[in-house]
């Protein structure tokens, strides 16, 4: 999967822009505020419906402009989809080859793209929800039927929230949202188990690769409870239990949505002893493994990584830079670079200038 066409009116800093990429490595070059994120957050937000910087529509919107508009040619094998995105303040919408995509969900499997943005260094030292949407955005793109049951978890949990801070509880409803809570979660739990150890198949060899030595990486994933096949007996043993909490603080209190993982990095979590370079290497792993997770070479996302050589010294850049040649097609924002076999695109007072490689 590749963007060939990228065309901006109104967004962010850009009155219009229209660029044409390559396959392989390509490299927006600038100094730090001329905007050279603006253009892989385009990219960006055609997979989701949403920037990675911000959740507020209206920040994607040049000053004093009433809307904002994002073109894309994207290319899968023979496949070629025209999407663009309308954004104004209040609303975003959607179309693809001239017809409206109805729901949201639909976009990652028009648009597949991985991000890795300079705050998600500090991924394991961040909250747990943080690498709980590492998960579900993953495997949302990945499985139609885990978002399917993600969205009927969410809905549920919600009703059961908003009968918890009823003055007077209805335990029969109470006790028949819980039941079908609590059956959503055990297919989420197994999904996400197995996502963990489908990246763990892949993850170590990403870091060796980049670091230019063995290293042995695992992702370890903790269910709210044992994933066994009595699972069902447990979680309702558990819900019972923390009941009389639950109903004192209006809220649920377990649940896949406080579960969490760990990085461990030659046997040790690297959230306490890993250094700021082993944990930015290893979260651009991290980030990179579902690519090699889509067996469709076609069908493998673009990646889009922002300021990741900044904290890099130059082995471990050029090591990474090696071992993207072999993508599909990889955006990569710096200040500077020297690389070669890459589509050069230079950002200078908001104006961009491909340059040869």
């Amino acid at each position: 999967m590749i963007v060939r066409k990228l065309v901006l009116k109104n967004f962010r800093n850009y009155d219009s822009l229209d660029l044409k990429f390559e396959r392989g490595l390509n490299f927006i070059v600038g100094d730090n505020a001329e905007g050279k994120t603006n253009i892989v957050e385009a990219i960006h937000f055609l997979s989701l419906a949403r920037s990675f910087r911000t959740s507020e529509c209206v920040e994607l919107i040049k000053e004093r402009r009433q809307f904002a508009t994002i073109e894309a040619r994207v290319e899968e094998d023979t496949n070629r989809k025209d999407i663009v995105a309308l954004l104004t303040s209040s609303s975003k919408k959607i179309m693809c080859n001239g017809k409206p995509v109805r729901k949201m969900s639909e976009l990652s499997s028009l648009v597949n793209v991985i991000v890795f943005e300079p705050k998600d260094s500090l991924m394991f030292n961040d909250s747990p929800l943080v690498r709980r949407n590492f998960l579900d955005i993953n495997l949302s793109k990945k499985s139609r039927i885990y978002l399917d049951n993600l969205m009927t978890f969410e809905k549920l949990l919600k009703e059961r929230n908003t009968i918890l801070k009823n003055e007077n509880i209805d335990t029969l409803q109470l006790n028949v949202v819980t039941e079908q809570l609590i059956a959503v979660q055990e297919a989420i739990s197994k999904y996400r188990q197995a996502y963990v150890g489908e990246i763990n198949a892949v993850l170590s060899k990403i870091i060796t690769a980049i670091k230019g030595e063995n290293e042995v990486a695992k992702l370890e994933y903790s269910p709210f409870t044992k994933l066994d096949d009595k699972f069902l007996e447990r979680a309702r043993a558990l819900y019972e239990r923390n009941l009389e909490s639950d109903i004192k603080h209006h809220i649920t209190q377990i649940g896949v949505h406080r579960e969490d993982m760990k990085m461990m990095l030659n046997g040790k979590d690297i959230s306490v002893y890993g250094s700021q370079g082993e944990n930015r290497i290893s979260v651009i792993a991290l980030k990179l493994a579902p690519y090699f997770l889509i067996e469709d070479q076609g069908k493998r996302p673009i990646v889009v990584l922002d300021d990741v050589m900044s904290e890099l010294d130059k082995e471990h850049s050029d090591r990474l830079v090696k071992f993207l040649e072999k993508f599909e097609q990889v955006f990569i924002t710096s200040t500077s670079t020297k690389y070669k076999n890459a589509s050069i695109y230079e950002v200078k007072k908001h104006i961009v200038t491909r340059r040869n490689a």
